[in-house]
């Protein structure tokens, strides 16, 4: 028995296994920020709806939306849990939800860029050793996550972020019209992601991006 266990414990793919932690913290961490910094820039426009409901964390289960996490795994597209915006504190309702919604991919981007430079720092500084490497890899990683969902929340489809920047674009009434309708555009997405339609768009757009990073740095 013991002879056994020595043996799974030799063959185990310990490599795989620290891989993989490192995208479920890379993924947490992207999803965290970003549902955090909506918070902060509704708080900053008056509304202190989600520091009531203590969304202003980044403790990653305050905003984890257990579907949505499977859902990022296994199909490459998931959610959080939106954080609660009530556009009535707003001076200018349309224009603090843009501001809202644009917040999320912003702080996706500024992460990715802090990313970039640790990683840039390492491979300055850093002795080369096994848990040097992970960490760089896992930086690397968190860029091209981080890009991914901001580029992603950035199209104009409901729920996404962009679509509320191109709604208030529009006038009035056409603009409370979609709002109240926008979880309807949940579906319309899935059908997208399951269609892979615009996959190789998005795909060399996260790749254009993460090179423009990477030449800032490196």
């Amino acid at each position: 028995m013991l002879g056994y266990i020595t043996e799974f414990w030799e063959q185990f793919n310990w490599t795989g296994l620290l891989q993989a932690l490192g995208r479920v913290i890379a993924v947490l961490l992207c999803l965290t920020v970003h549902e955090t910094c909506h918070g902060l820039a509704a708080l900053a426009l008056g509304d202190p709806t989600a520091k009531r409901m203590h969304r202003l964390s980044f403790n990653p289960l305050h905003h984890i939306d257990w579907l949505g996490l499977a859902a990022m795994f296994v199909c490459g597209f998931g959610w959080a849990k939106p954080v609660p915006v009530d556009m009535r504190y707003f001076k200018n309702p349309k224009a603090g939800m843009a501001l809202t919604a644009l917040a999320g991919p912003v702080s996706n981007f500024l992460l990715a860029l802090l990313a970039m430079l640790a990683a840039s720092l390492m491979v300055r500084l850093a002795p080369v050793t096994g848990l040097t490497l992970w960490v760089l890899y896992f930086l690397i990683d968190l860029a091209i996550l981080s890009i991914g969902l901001g580029l992603f929340n950035l199209i104009p489809i409901p729920p996404l972020d962009g679509s509320k920047v191109l709604f208030s674009l529009l006038p009035e009434k056409a603009y409370y019209t979609l709002m109240r309708y926008e979880r309807y555009g949940m579906l319309v997405l899935l059908a997208i992601v399951w269609l892979d339609i615009g996959g190789n768009f998005l795909f060399n757009a996260i790749g254009s991006v993460y090179e423009w990073m990477a030449g800032l740095f490196f």
